[in-house]
């Protein structure tokens, strides 16, 4: 085995400054790829930053020198370091420029409003605009020269020489003859108002990633170890795992952990877009950068600095904004000819019309107005920014996207294989079916079964618990002397709270207990188990075994989620069609895929983490479009990579949801089809800029070369062209989540483990 084949691999991020247009991304990524060991480079406009993928072998100074030679400046971007805080002096600075490049411009339209104006003092006003404000162009195209390519900077700078060129010549050559010092200034004027507009559009795409680097709190309230009593503000930075924070009313958690005393109410919208407030006792985990509620709360904390939630969100938010949609790639070899292309046209129509007899201004200007209109920024700017846009909104809305490619091919998804338990079902056992024998009076039974179960911690009598709740009659018994009978269940001395009577010795247990204990069961309950066993509940009974009594039948299952039929309804709506993979028994497979409306074909039950990676594939083979996998468990994480895209539950595990590109941040399942709706409408938006980028240049050029547009109106047309891509992207930024609420009443029911859907 080769040594470069052992070598691990890293990601490297740089700011590359500098970048105008579509081919100067693509100069970028030509120099780096030259660099040995580096595997993957991907070099975004938008937000200007360069991600390399390379082997350990590959130093920063080798990539930094490569993108220097390209004739950019870069520096290495630091993983969770706070943002550059020079950007608004930055903008600062382009506003004064832009201005300063008007003003100066403005007195040189006065000879076409047929106003006098003295040569001398336009070429010095056109002069200081050319080469002062101007110089960047000036800068960029030779830098483009040196790296033997060409650039907008570079179009712009041959463009408007030329057109400064000839006025300076008609000035000398022919005195007062008409002179073009308007069309260099204004072209300029226009190029740095569209990118200073471009900026300030652009940076509308990032707010995501500015918001929820805003939840991060300075500072941590922290209990001191020596003194319990007693509490100290740190640096959020010198919080260690195992620290315990004090948070109070209206305060943002600092840190990821579990709260370990008092109960309160947390906002964790900004987070998971879950819009009302979750309710915190101790045991609970919490987020940092949430909105604490009406309590103090102490919070073991967990996880610090990259390793907590929001950390990850804004990495991953950050990577999926960083990296490229397959469509990119048409732009891609677009660009790597469109300067040359371009620079031909304009010889070609400087030549055409020499030949046709024109004089050699309106030669030139022709050519020039070719040079202007035709700067590739639309075009580099169509993808990325309705990326960042389409992922930045749906991360506010608690989806998390992990790459591009995902958000693109997610909009093609023709069917979602989901997971039963934790996905569509609550994942917990809830009684779904309480039958009292005959003779017996129902709610009585049922305090009886909630006695006997009163003093266990197991999930099936929590479960009872919850189901027979606060009602009088839960009061009436007390029990004692309670024991677990291992394999067959509990039984209990039941006695009536207020009387000194004999206690009754109950039990609740399996058929099996039953059974052995030889109690008649009556035909009427018989039927009613089997029934209830066909639809994959687990069954017990609550009976007396010195007797032989039956007094109820009990019936556990999991229940549906409330907002699950829902979510399937309107994933049918959208044409997606919904398949069902869970490893129980078909009974209670059939039975959570008919409350949820899911066709009995598309219903695969008793599959093994591995049948569930092979099921995926069937239906891919049987698919014309995208196949996903919607789940939240270990046993999911097969399927979630087999599948074309994986949609994991971040109330799942960790390794569900490394292994899936879309993360859900609530186990809503009607998010599914949420991140489809964004995913469409962010893929309709690349293909809205690319094509208006592309019919700019189309009908620009043409029209250009004809003579029908002068160099000035092709400067506005080539600001306005990147404007207006920028524009539509942001228009993403007004889309919301439908995913909606049951309603705190039906939250609080699945919470409490109450069943809101039977899947009986």
């Amino acid at each position: 085995m080769s040594s470069a084949s052992t070598q691990s691999e890293r990601t490297a991020e740089f700011a590359v400054g500098g970048m105008t247009c579509a081919s100067c991304v693509a100069r970028v990524e030509k120099m780096l790829k030259r660099v040995p060991g580096v595997d993957a480079v991907a070099v975004n406009l938008a937000t200007e930053r360069a991600t390399v993928h390379a082997s350990d072998a590959v130093t920063d100074d080798q990539l930094l020198a490569a993108i220097t030679k390209a004739g950019y400046e870069a520096t290495r971007i630091v993983p969770d370091a706070p943002p550059a805080v020079d950007a608004l002096h930055t903008r600062d600075r382009e506003l004064a420029a832009v201005i300063g490049s008007a003003v100066l411009s403005m007195p040189l339209l006065a000879p076409m409003l047929g106003l006098d104006l003295s040569p001398w003092l336009q070429l010095a006003l056109a002069s200081v605009v050319q080469f002062g404000f101007g110089w960047r162009f000036y800068v960029g195209g030779y830098r483009a020269v040196r790296a033997l390519s060409g650039n907008m900077d570079l179009l712009v700078a041959l463009g408007t020489s030329a057109a400064w060129g000839v006025s300076v010549y008609q000035m000398f050559a022919h005195g007062h003859a008409h002179l073009y010092f308007e069309a260099s200034a204004v072209v300029i004027t226009l190029v740095r108002f569209g990118k200073w507009l471009e900026a300030r559009a652009k940076r509308q795409t990032t707010d995501a990633i500015r918001a929820l680097n805003a939840l991060r709190p300075d500072k941590a309230r922290i209990r001191d170890a020596a003194d319990p009593a007693r509490e100290r503000e740190i640096a959020l930075a010198d919080v260690r795992i195992g620290d315990i924070a004090i948070v109070r009313p209206g305060e943002r958690v600092p840190v990821d952990g579990i709260v370990r005393e008092g109960r309160t109410h947390i906002d964790e919208s900004l987070i998971t877009g879950e819009s009302l407030p979750v309710a915190k006792e101790p045991g609970a985990r919490a987020t940092g950068g949430s909105i604490n509620g009406e309590g103090v709360i102490a919070i073991e904390t967990t996880a610090v600095g990259a390793e907590t939630t929001l950390a990850r969100i804004i990495r991953l938010v950050e990577s999926a904004q960083a990296e490229k949609a397959p469509i990119q790639r048409l732009v891609d070899r677009v660009s790597a000819v469109f300067v040359p292309a371009i620079l031909g046209i304009a010889l070609v129509t400087l030549a055409g019309w020499l030949l046709h007899g024109a004089s050699g201004e309106t030669a030139l200007l022709n050519a020039v107005a070719v040079l202007v209109i035709a700067c590739p920024c639309a075009l580099g700017l169509a993808t990325p920014t309705a990326i960042m846009a389409g992922t930045g909104v749906a991360a506010r809305q608690g989806i998390l996207i992990k790459d591009a490619e995902a958000l693109e091919r997610a909009h093609a998804i023709e069917i979602v294989a989901f997971d039963k338990t934790g996905t569509l079902t609550v994942g917990r056992p809830a009684l779904v079916a309480f039958d009292a024998a005959p003779g017996q009076h129902r709610d009585e039974a049922l305090a009886l079964a909630a006695a006997v179960q009163r003093m266990s911690e197991h999930p099936l009598a929590k479960a009872v618990a919850a189901a027979a709740g606060d009602a009088n009659a839960t009061r009436r018994f007390e029990a004692s002397a309670a024991r677990a009978v291992a394999g067959r269940g509990v039984e209990a001395d039941v006695a009536m709270a207020e009387h000194a009577g004999a206690p009754r010795r109950l039990a609740i247990g399996s058929g099996r207990w039953l059974q052995e204990s030889n109690a008649a069961v009556p035909d009427a309950l018989a039927e009613r188990a089997r029934q209830l066993e066909a639809q994959g509940n687990t069954i017990s009974w609550l009976f007396e075994p010195e007797r032989g009594a039956v007094l109820a039948l009990l019936a556990f299952g999991d229940t549906v989620k409330p907002a699950a039929r829902a979510a399937i309804e309107r994933l049918s709506e959208m044409g997606v069609t919904s398949a069902l993979v869970t490893g129980d028994n078909a009974g209670s497979a059939h039975a959570v895929a008919r409350a949820l409306g899911i066709a009995p074909e598309r219903v695969f039950a008793q599959t093994l983490p591995a049948d569930k990676a092979q099921v995926v594939a069937q239906l891919k083979a049987s698919a014309k479009g995208v196949v996903a996998m919607a789940g939240d468990g270990i046993n999911d994480a097969p399927a979630l990579a087999a599948a074309d895209i994986g949609i994991a539950m971040a109330s799942g595990t960790d390794v569900a949801i490394e292994a899936a590109g879309i993360t859900l941040m609530r186990g809503d399942p009607a998010l599914v089809a949420d991140a489809i709706d964004i995913s469409r409408r962010t893929y309709r938006k690349i293909r809205q800029n690319l094509f208006w980028a592309f019919v700019y240049n189309l009908i620009g050029i043409p029209l250009a070369a004809l003579g029908m547009l002068d160099p000035m109106c092709a400067g506005a047309a080539m600001a306005f062209s990147s404007v207006s891509v920028v524009t539509n992207a942001l228009l993403l930024r007004t889309w919301r989540a439908r995913a909606g609420h049951a309603g705190p009443e039906a939250a609080d029911a699945v919470r409490d483990g109450k069943p809101v859907t039977r899947t009986a």
